[in-house]
């Protein structure tokens, strides 16, 4: 069995998420505009950040983390808030399991998504967070996905698990 088998498993059981940020950095290592809408390519990324361009076809188009995991994080650092911004992802979301949506595919208004592996914390994440903050998100650092069908995604789009031909 496949691990898009296995987690494919669980879809039924997922109540649909919540968008509740969206950031696009438009050059490598530059603190994120935050959006209320943004353009899903497919194939790319996101309209505006700057990955959209680098590689086409990559498995990391767009990254996301959910609330739930960003208040561990907040327990794990000590911190008492922390600001999206600084955890490099582009998109927060809430009401979901993000690491039940591994290897599946899922919509955020009118884009399709397919998550395709862990998003790892980088030890720029001790310099956001300070100290530990990258061992503080091990196993909380969200998903990297590709977007499979273009379309626009606007805060409070519910991210639905979409089943998916194995």
């Amino acid at each position: 069995m496949t691990q898009k088998q296995l987690f494919a498993r669980y879809l039924h059981d997922l109540k649909p998420g919540r968008l509740e940020w969206i950031g696009v950095r438009p050059k490598r290592k530059q603190q994120p505009e935050v959006v209320d809408s943004v353009e899903a390519l497919a194939g790319l990324g996101l309209k505006g950040d700057h990955r959209c361009a680098k590689t086409p076809g990559s498995a990391r188009q767009v990254t996301l983390i959910s609330v739930e995991f960003i208040r561990l994080i907040e327990i794990y650092t000590g911190l008492e808030q922390i600001n999206p911004a600084l955890l490099r992802r582009n998109l927060v979301v809430s009401g979901i399991n993000l690491n039940a949506l591994r290897h599946q595919q899922f919509r955020i208004g009118s884009a399709l998504f397919e998550a395709t592996a862990l998003c790892h914390p980088c030890v720029r994440m001790n310099q956001a967070l300070g100290p530990g903050g990258a061992a503080a998100m091990l196993g909380y650092g969200g998903l990297c996905a590709r977007i499979l069908e273009s379309g626009v995604i606007r805060l409070g789009d519910q991210l639905i698990p979409q089943e998916s031909a194995l």
